[in-house]
């Protein structure tokens, strides 16, 4: 599976061929360096690693540096492997948003946004515990009973409860490709992608 690494922009609307307002989600998709090409002879699988996002050399592991050097490129923030390429690719081969064609689908993987510590109500959906009546109070948010009785007189593990929310990662997948604009970059897909504004992406065919 073929693809690119990118930064999600922003989100925005436009309109498509039925004047039907689209929301959609602006992603700069690379360029992204070749810095290295795994084959099934040497390492028992073939992939392709690319580079994307200028970072510092005093920032940089030297195992990494050893890596752009070979590359012939500057220090790069984020690697991934990505399988299936259908050309041909050397290392330091740049590798831009041409990939993609207005039209398909594409899947994206990104880090859902950290919400932090969250009761049951917002991180499961919980419909609280009901009317305010027969002397309840501050109940509407609650989760409600949580274990049996004397028998086995604990909760079992993995039951909906609060606890930290967000910062997973999460794939949102079959995503149009409203619109590809080579000559900044950007590629636009329809509906919303899991992250902040500026949190690194991945784009898959």
């Amino acid at each position: 599976m073929s693809g690119l690494i990118g930064k999600k922009i922003g989100m925005t609307s436009i309109y498509d061929k039925n004047g039907k307002n689209v929301a959609c989600t602006v992603i700069e998709a690379g360029p992204c360096v070749v810095t290295q090409v795994k084959t099934s002879e040497k390492d028992g699988y073939a992939a392709v690693q690319l580079a994307y996002g200028d970072a510092k050399e005093k920032n940089t592991p030297a195992a990494r540096m050893g890596i752009f050097k070979k590359a012939n490129t500057t220090p790069k923030r984020k690697l991934l492997e990505f399988k299936g390429f259908e050309q041909e690719l050397a290392i330091g081969q740049t590798v831009s948003v041409d990939l993609f064609e207005e039209g398909e689908f594409v899947d994206v993987v990104g880090t859902s946004k950290g919400k932090g510590f969250q009761g049951v109500v917002k991180r499961h959906g919980f419909g609280g515990v009901g009317l305010q009546t027969h002397g309840q109070h501050n109940r509407l948010r609650a989760p409600g009973s949580l274990g049996a009785s004397s028998d086995p007189s604990r909760v079992f593990k993995g039951m909906r409860m609060a606890g930290r929310t967000g910062g997973d990662r999460v794939k949102k997948t079959n995503l149009e490709v409203l619109k590809v604009m080579k000559e900044q970059n950007l590629l636009v897909v329809k509906g919303s992608i899991p992250g902040s504004k500026g949190s690194i992406v991945f784009i898959e065919k």
